[in-house]
């Protein structure tokens, strides 16, 4: 089998929710590929004041992002700057917290089970196996995952994914993103963009790779991988002289702040699959008209998905694509909200790896 279907599975995984600050729709689809590689992560109420939200497209596999659906939220959560009210730290660590996990014995089981897990759903497709009885499928996991499965030169996996996650706390928004998924904020109808996508094109993004001793080729890190950051991928971190943050592929988020107002309508959290088909400004208008006559946030997104779906192989609309659509409740409470916050049209190079609060939006 090739990397295409013969035909595409359009079959969708949706989901809906809401609390009592904000209301969210969700779907993914397979499309063309042979292979579904996207996670998602989402988290309504993750604590009291906050949401969590995340979107991981891998590559190489699924493991990696669905390890990181599992357990990034709880990273950024459990960590001791949270409870500080830091997020910026804790989500920082979270990012590069996975790499770590992934390399150490029960991040290697854990892997092993999910890819069990993916072979398994694969053996019961063609019927090569019997699903099992309700309450085996654990212990299965479990002791097809032993410690002899882990070993001390196991560099960790060579497959990767992007992660682009954005919490809500009251009316703060943070977006933190390794890799080319995208966050975008719909404020009076323009799109701003919440992310940059990592392409190893970009100047300081090359500068890092050719400084960890790495090269791009044909818009490729060593002329393979597309993206410049990126959890897993571990063949491309093992300079031992530098830290995670100067590999030639890094894990290290860029992180943009803005604090919400009532001009703010929704978020859209989406994998490459989405934006390689529409831009930023151009899937917040179709959002928006759709948002008049749907109130099912889940369909928009199932909307979406199907205008984007190549009609045949070869060109864009082929990929996994994966939407989360937030809508805010409103009002914001008033005395927390600052009117003037700004924050960049579509100018997401000012997030370089560093906590950013824009500073250009009306």
């Amino acid at each position: 089998m090739g990397i295409y279907l013969s035909s595409p599975k359009t079959e969708k995984v949706s989901e809906d929710g809401e609390n009592d600050r904000l209301r969210y729709g969700l779907s993914s689809m397979q499309g063309w590929r042979a292979t579904m590689e996207d996670a998602h992560a989402v988290y309504p109420s993750l604590e009291t004041s906050a949401s969590f939200f995340g979107v991981y497209d891998g590559h190489g596999g699924d493991e990696v992002s669905k390890f990181c659906a599992k357990f990034l939220h709880q990273e950024v959560l459990n960590h001791e700057a949270y409870s500080a009210g830091d997020i910026d730290t804790s989500i920082r660590h979270a990012f590069l917290r996975m790499d770590e996990m992934m390399c150490g014995q029960t991040g290697q089981r854990e892997l092993a089970a999910l890819m069990a897990e993916k072979d398994q759903a694969k053996d019961m497709i063609e019927g090569l196996i019997s699903p099992p009885k309700y309450g085996e499928s654990k212990g299965q996991t479990d002791g097809g995952s032993s410690e002899e499965g882990a070993n001390s030169d196991y560099r960790g996996p060579s497959a990767g994914s992007t992660a682009c996650v954005a919490i809500i706390q009251n009316v703060q928004l943070l977006v933190a993103n390794a890799g080319d998924s995208r966050c975008v904020l719909s404020r009076k109808g323009q799109a701003y963009d919440m992310s940059r996508d990592h392409k190893p094109d970009l100047q300081a993004e090359k500068e890092r790779i050719r400084n960890a001793g790495g090269y791009v080729r044909c818009g490729r890190v060593n002329g393979t991988l597309n993206m410049s950051r990126a959890i897993g991928d571990m063949e491309l971190k093992q300079n031992k002289s530098l830290p995670a943050e100067k590999q030639i592929v890094t894990a290290n988020p860029d992180i943009c702040t803005v604090e919400l107002c009532n001009d703010d309508d929704f978020l859209v959290l989406a994998c490459d699959g989405i934006w390689d088909c529409m831009s930023s400004q151009e899937v917040v208008d179709f959002v928006g008209k759709q948002l008049k006559h749907e109130n099912r946030l889940s369909t928009v997104c199932e909307t979406v998905m199907d205008k984007c779906l190549a009609p045949a192989t070869g060109g864009e609309g082929c990929d996994n694509m994966t939407m989360i659509l937030v809508q805010f409740k409103k009002p914001f409470t008033i005395a927390t909200v600052n009117k003037e916050q700004p924050l960049a049209s579509n100018q997401n190079s000012e997030c370089n790896g560093s906590t950013v609060t824009s500073n250009d939006m009306p």
